[in-house]
């Protein structure tokens, strides 16, 4: 009798070892006229606690689409209950870089994740619908968009994160689609240099957005996230920034996330106490 209760003890136990909820969100965009679909994750208690959450936004890289994270990293429904916590992870189109594109006007993720998507988890969820209670992170790609839309919309976000994230593009005029989003560096270079996120810099006070960053030293966008940093150190902006061994893989950002995730649980908290 007892190995059958220890046994039945063990099997509840695995059935319960994921108690967040995972949904799959269709998102109206109205501005490039079709539906997109987004992965929300809430925490176990979200049925029976009054107060609103906080929200994650969580960015992918090129190529990828809205369920790489859950995918790929399947524990991020842990930390939605670990943290207490929901979850958005959005599909920024597989070459998008978050962008509106100022050459084709089928491209506007700036406008549909910042505006449409924001507006949508709001009125569907039980949030805290203030800058202070959102935060954005991704990585390759996403980390670039993370940093890219949390800098022109700090009124959304009040912290922001990047995962060996492309923080300057301009190394770059033939990989990934950009050209298709910007133009050809050759011809369009003021595309370009305008929507770098290196070149956006100027756009912070220090004092509002808290960032945190991180690359792998074997990364090929290190170089690119060693300079950010140096950057934002001689402008005085205060940000997390971290070098770990590592390479631009699903290794790297499943152990960086843990750390972004108790960096932007700690900034939550700080805005609970004191609203």
């Amino acid at each position: 009798m007892r190995l059958k209760l220890i046994f039945l003890f063990t099997i509840c136990n695995s059935l319960f070892v994921f108690a967040s909820t995972v949904d799959t969100v269709f998102v109206v965009s109205n501005s490039m006229n079709k539906s997109i679909s987004n992965i929300v994750i809430v925490p176990d208690n979200y049925s029976t606690q009054k107060e609103g959450f906080s929200v994650l936004y969580l960015l992918h890289g090129a190529g990828g689409n809205h369920t790489d994270w859950l995918s790929d990293i399947p524990s991020i429904r842990e930390y939605a209950d670990e943290y207490n916590i929901i979850i958005v992870c959005p599909d920024g189109g597989a070459t998008s870089w978050y962008f509106d594109s100022p050459i084709d006007e089928k491209m506007k993720y700036e406008t549909y994740i910042s505006k449409e998507l924001i507006s949508a988890i709001d009125k569907k969820y039980n949030t805290l619908d203030k800058n202070t209670n959102r935060a954005i992170t991704g990585y390759s790609m996403g980390g670039h968009g993370a940093f890219y839309l949390a800098f022109k919309h700090p009124d959304v976000w009040g912290a922001a994160g990047s995962i060996h994230g492309g923080l300057d593009i301009r190394p770059f005029p033939n990989n990934w689609d950009i050209h298709k989003r910007l133009g050809d560096y050759s011809k369009y270079k003021e595309n370009w240099e305008k929507n770098t996120v290196v070149n956006m810099v100027n756009r912070l006070d220090g004092k509002n957005l808290k960032l945190i960053f991180d690359c792998g030293v074997d990364d090929f966008f290190y170089n690119e996230n060693r300079r950010f940093h140096e950057k934002l150190v001689e402008r005085n902006i205060p940000h997390d920034y971290i070098e770990r061994p590592g390479g631009h893989d699903w290794d790297y950002r499943s152990n960086s996330i843990k750390y972004q995730l108790i960096f932007f649980s700690d900034y939550f908290k700080l805005y609970q106490n004191n609203p």
